[in-house]
C-alpha cells in the first residue's frame, strides 16, 4: 500500500494545485491519527482524485494554483472540513449523509472523472492550455491545437498508462504505477528528455512538515463553506462506503459511521497543522490494503512509516519525474469512476433514479462541481417530494377460498362485495401528501354505485400521522357519515394509534371500529350487513302482515 500511495500522493497534490510535497505530508499525521481513531480496519485515507479536484475548483476561485497563497487556503479549507465533520460526530448526525442519493453520488463521481481527466490534458499532449470555464472549451482548444503536441510527452504518458493498465491485469497488488514511475524517469534523466520540452517535477524539499497554524480569518471561512460542505459531505460518503464494504467482506469488525465522521475529522484538523492537505478513503488502496491480507490499522502506520523514509533520503530522486507519468496515473485512477454500469442498470430499474443520475452528471459538466452536486441534491428533493406526495393507494379485494386481501389491479377475478370497500394507503399521512389522501378516497367511494356500507381503511403501512393528516381524516370520517358509510380501520400500529387516542379520534370513530385484521373487520361488516337485512325484511314483513290483517 505505501509503494502505491507514495506515486498517487504526488500525484493528486498536483492535480489538487498545490507542490508535490503537500501530499506526502498529507500520508503522514492523517494516516496515523486514523490508524488510533478509525474503526475500519482495511481503509486506507490519503489524497484521492475526487476531493482533489473539489478543493482545486473551490478554492482557485479565491487564488492561483501553486501559490502559496493558494496552499494556505487549501490547509485552512482542510481544517474546517475537520472542525466540522467533528461537531457532526459530536452531534451524531453521521445520517446526514443519507441525504445524497446514490445516483446524485454516481452522477458527480462520473462528471468529477471527466473533468479531472479533462484537466490532465495539458500535462498529457505537453502543452500550453488555458484555464477555460467549461469543460467543452477546452477540448475544443485542444482539437483546435493538436499539432502543437509534445510528441514525447504523449509517448510517456500513453507508455505509462498500458504498463500500469498491463500490470494491474496481471495483478492488482503489483505497484505498477510506482514501477512505471521509475522506468520514466531513469529514461528521463538518462536521455535528457527535459531538454526536448518533457515537463518534470523539479525539486521537492527533504524533510519532515514542520508545525505551522494555517492563515485564517473569518471572510476567507465564509468564502470557503460551499467548498468545505461538498468536500465533508462526498468525502464522508466514499469513505463510509468504502470501510462498509470491508466491513461486509471481512466480518471481524464493526463500522461505527459517528466515530469514522471523529476518525477523519481528527485526522483532517490535526493534519492541518502539520501541512497536510485534505484527505478521504481510497477504494483502491483499500482494495489493495485488503487483497495484501492487511487486518489491523498497523498497514497504515507501515505505510505512513515508508512514506517518512522517502521524504528523509528519497527526495532528490523525484527531481526527473515525469509530470505525463503523474497524469497517466490519474487517468487510470479516475477512469473506471465513469460508472456507465450504473446508468444502464438504473435505466432498466427505475427511470426517475436515471433522470436524477444523468441531471446530475451534466449539471457537473456544466456549471462545476459544487454546482453538480447541489443540483442533484436538490433534484432528489422534488422527486421525493412528488413521489411521497402521490403515495401509492389501492383497493383490495378477497381471493376467493382465503383470507388474503390483494391489489384489484393485480388480481381482477378476485371477489369483489358491494356491501364494503377496502382500500390500503402505503405510506404515512401528513401534510405533504394529506389532501392527495382525502381526494383519492373520496374517488374511489363515488365510483361506487349504490355506495358501500362500510369502508375498511388499511393502515398496516401507515407509520405514522401528523396533525394534518388527523385533520383529513376526521373530513373523510365526517365525509362517511353523510353518506351512511361507516368507517372501519385496520391494522393501525402502536406509534399511529396512540397519537389517534390522544387527539379523541379513537372514541369519536368508537373502539369497536378499530380491527387487528381485514379479516376480522369483513366477518363485522358482513355480520351487520346480515343484521340489518334481516332487520329490514322483519319490518316489512310486520308491515304486510298489518296491512293483510286491515
Amino acid at each position: 500500500m505505501g509503494v502505491i500511495l507514495i506515486p498517487q500522493a504526488i500525484a493528486y497534490a498536483l492535480l489538487m494545485g498545490v507542490p508535490p510535497i503537500y501530499g506526502l505530508y498529507a500520508c503522514l499525521v492523517p494516516l496515523l491519527l486514523y490508524a488510533v481513531f478509525g474503526t475500519s480496519r482495511q481503509l486506507s485515507i490519503g489524497p484521492v482524485a475526487v476531493t482533489a479536484i473539489l478543493v482545486m475548483s473551490g478554492v482557485s476561485q479565491l487564488a492561483d494554483p501553486f501559490t502559496d497563497t493558494f496552499v494556505e487556503l487549501v490547509l485552512f479549507t482542510g481544517l474546517l472540513i475537520g472542525v466540522l465533520q467533528i461537531i457532526m460526530s459530536v452531534l451524531r448526525m453521521g445520517f446526514l449523509v443519507n441525504l445524497i442519493s446514490q445516483p446524485v453520488i454516481s452522477g458527480f463521481i462520473s462528471a468529477a472523472a471527466i473533468i479531472i481527466i479533462i484537466s490532465q490534458l495539458e500535462e498529457s499532449f505537453g502543452m500550453d492550455i488555458p484555464n477555460f470555464k467549461y469543460t467543452h472549451q477546452t477540448i475544443w482548444y485542444l482539437l483546435n491545437n493538436i499539432l502543437e503536441t509534445n510528441w514525447i510527452t504523449l509517448g510517456i504518458c500513453l507508455f505509462s498508462i498500458l504498463v500500469i493498465i498491463g500490470f494491474k491485469k496481471w495483478k492488482r497488488s503489483f505497484p505498477g504505477a510506482l514501477t512505471v514511475l521509475v522506468i520514466t524517469t531513469l529514461v528521463t534523466y538518462i536521455f535528457d528528455l527535459k531538454s526536448k520540452g518533457l515537463s518534470i517535477i523539479e525539486d521537492v524539499p527533504s524533510g519532515l512538515p514542520s508545525f505551522k497554524v494555517p492563515e485564517m480569518s473569518y471572510d476567507t471561512m465564509l468564502a470557503l463553506i460551499p467548498t468545505v460542505l461538498t468536500v465533508t459531505f462526498i468525502g464522508y460518503v466514499g469513505s463510509i462506503g468504502i470501510a462498509k464494504s470491508m466491513e461486509m467482506k471481512n466480518r471481524g469488525h464493526i463500522i461505527r459511521p459517528n466515530q469514522e465522521l471523529l476518525a477523519l475529522g481528527v485526522a483532517k484538523v490535526i493534519g492541518a497543522f502539520f501541512l497536510a492537505v485534505p484527505s478521504s478513503g481510497s477504494y483502491s488502496r483499500t482494495a489493495i490494503n485488503d487483497e495484501a491480507g492487511g487486518k489491523t490499522t498497523i498497514s497504515s502506520v507501515i505505510a505512513a512509516v515508508m512514506v517518512l523514509l522517502s521524504l528523509l533520503f528519497l527526495t532528490t530522486f523525484f527531481f526527473y519525474i515525469p509530470k505525463a507519468t503523474l497524469a497517466a496515473i490519474i487517468l487510470v485512477s479516475v477512469f473506471g469512476l465513469i460508472n456507465f454500469s450504473e446508468a444502464k442498470y438504473l435505466f432498466k430499474l427505475r427511470r426517475r433514479d436515471f433522470i436524477v443520475m444523468i441531471i446530475t452528471f451534466v449539471g457537473t459538466l456544466v456549471f462545476g462541481v459544487e454546482n453538480g452536486i447541489f443540483i442533484g441534491v436538490i433534484l432528489s428533493f422534488v422527486f421525493l417530494q412528488y413521489y411521497s406526495s402521490r403515495p401509492h393507494i389501492a383497493e383490495l379485494v378477497n381471493i376467493p377460498g382465503t383470507n388474503y386481501y390483494r391489489n384489484v389491479n393485480r388480481f381482477p377475478d378476485a371477489t369483489k362485495s358491494q356491501d364494503y370497500l377496502i382500500i390500503r394507503f402505503d405510506n404515512q399521512l401528513y401534510f405533504g401528501n394529506a389532501s392527495y389522501f382525502k381526494d383519492t378516497i373520496q374517488e374511489f367511494v363515488a365510483k361506487r354505485k349504490p355506495y358501500p356500507k362500510f369502508l375498511i381503511l388499511d393502515n398496516t403501512n401507515m407509520h405514522d400521522m401528523d396533525s394534518t393528516g388527523l385533520h383529513v381524516l376526521e373530513d373523510i370520517y365526517e365525509y362517511l357519515e353523510g353518506l351512511s358509510i361507516q368507517l372501519l380501520i385496520v391494522g393501525t400500529i402502536g406509534p399511529v394509534r396512540d397519537f389517534l387516542k390522544r387527539s379523541g379520534f379513537t372514541d369519536k370513530l368508537g373502539v369497536d371500529h378499530y380491527y387487528l385484521s381485514i379479516a376480522d373487520a369483513v366477518d363485522h361488516a358482513e355480520n351487520q350487513t346480515e343484521y340489518k337485512d334481516m332487520h329490514k325484511a322483519a319490518v316489512q314483513f310486520n308491515k304486510e302482515r298489518r296491512s293483510f290483517l286491515d
